[in-house]
């Protein structure tokens, strides 16, 4: 602006320290970590994490730019797409198993 006044909008919003510490805590607890982030509406971000060792889980973030925040700072990397390899590394667990194979289908 002619004021010399600065009109950069800051877009850095606060990570909540519960998201921030279940990221850094699956990574830790795996080995490392890879994150697909998926737009759910209203409900926010959904941050799907892959640890190295294949097992998977994920937290909820307000929005995709908190999502994106939370993973830079806890040094979980942000993959783009679900790649083939990634969908190739995952490896659900026993108890995903077990509960996806009592669910029934409803035409």
């Amino acid at each position: 602006m002619a004021d010399g006044s600065d009109t950069t909008m800051t877009l850095n919003r606060p990570v909540p320290g519960g998201l921030l510490a279940g990221l850094k805590s699956f990574a830790e607890d795996h080995g490392g970590a890879k994150a697909v982030i998926e737009y759910v509406g209203r409900r926010g971000a959904r941050i799907v994490l892959v640890g190295e060792d294949g097992v998977w889980g994920d937290q909820m973030a307000d929005g995709t730019d908190t999502a994106r925040a939370a993973c830079a700072q806890a040094g979980v990397t942000i993959e783009n797409a679900w790649e083939r390899e990634l969908l190739e590394h995952m490896r659900p667990s026993n108890d995903l198993w077990r509960s996806m194979g009592r669910r029934t289908l409803s035409r």
